[in-house]
């Protein structure tokens, strides 16, 4: 099992820049994918990025391609999500999530099984 702790949301003005963060715990040797999902209220939870972290490779979604990256702090086992020029569309509660056995569809959230309880950005 893994335990994920997000971090790091908050309110900030559109165009401004967040920094989540996703400290993993207990079987942190296990994750194949790690990603970031976000839900509006009323709206399905999204995928917003993911790592691979076998090969490193990234996904993002359109909506954030070009504004948001998605890293991983090995030395500390923590996923980042470095968000800039937010929007007001942006505003969600932020989730992050792993998998340990690899996935065809990383920016599907069925596809995940160990989640956060998220972090709130608000971009207004």
């Amino acid at each position: 099992h893994v335990q994920l702790v997000e971090s790091g949301g908050g309110s900030v003005q559109p165009g401004g820049s967040l920094t989540l963060s996703c400290e993993a715990s207990g079987d942190t040797n296990l994750p194949a994918c790690m990603g970031w999902f976000r839900q509006a209220p009323g709206k399905e939870r999204e995928g917003v990025s993911c790592i691979d972290l076998r090969y490193g490779y990234t996904s993002y979604a359109d909506s954030v391609k070009g504004r948001f990256t998605i890293s991983k702090d090995e030395d500390k086992g923590t996923l980042h999500l470095q968000m800039n020029s937010l929007k007001p569309e942006d505003t969600a509660m932020y989730y992050c999530a792993a998998e340990p056995s690899p996935v065809l569809k990383p920016l599907e959230a069925y596809e995940y099984r160990f989640w956060g309880k998220g972090t709130q950005v608000t971009v207004s």
